[in-house]
């Protein structure tokens, strides 16, 4: 699967971010050809990017969420898949967590989990030097599938990193947005949101 440069997810976070503040309407698309079309559901941004080269053409898309950790620190939840990568059910988007908190733990291999009370995920985040601290879950399909289930179940998804809690990032419009992503670059969503 082909990862995205950090700065690229950060940049879509920061500019789903946005988004998000500017957004009025339940859904939402912006007309035009050559502008990343957006959708709004609920707490949830979706952003939809064609690139067309003439001898290549692909979608990125992008699903976004902001919060606030329990410091006060504003942050993203961002989902990336592109129709260049491999698609659901052999590969999952890529999750990063991006967070203005500098207290959090950094590395390679970070143990992290997620969910609510009643359903809990185990996996591995690794921190990314550039730009904003951001963080990656290691995007293994297993593990991506069983995040993306819990984030359809949870009303908020409790992340916690090391043995330090993250934020309580509240998942509504999560399933709807979830499904554009997959309606538009082309792949089924039924393991994660019938």
């Amino acid at each position: 699967m082909r990862m995205f440069h950090p700065a690229v997810l950060a940049f879509i976070g920061s500019l789903a971010t946005f988004t998000v503040s500017c957004a009025i309407a339940e859904e939402q698309t912006q007309p035009g050809t050559d502008i990343p079309a957006t959708n709004t559901f609920g707490r949830w941004t979706t952003i939809i990017d064609a690139l067309d080269t003439g001898q290549d053409s692909h979608k990125t898309c992008a699903a976004s969420t902001a919060f606030v950790d329990g410091n006060g620190n504003a942050g993203t939840l961002t989902l990336s898949i592109s129709t260049g990568d491999a698609l659901p059910p052999d590969a999952y988007p890529a999750i990063m967590f991006t967070v203005a908190n500098k207290e959090l733990p950094t590395g390679k291999k970070i143990a992290a989990t997620f969910g609510d009370p009643g359903v809990k995920v185990s996996a591995t985040v690794y921190s990314n030097d550039a730009g904003r601290p951001s963080w990656t879950v290691d995007n293994q399909a297993k593990t991506s599938l069983a995040l993306l289930r819990a984030m359809r179940q949870v009303i908020s998804l409790d992340v916690t990193f090391g043995k330090q809690a993250v934020a309580s990032i509240p998942m509504d419009g999560f399933t709807k947005a979830y499904r554009n992503l997959g309606t538009s670059c082309g792949f089924p969503t039924k393991d994660v949101a019938p």
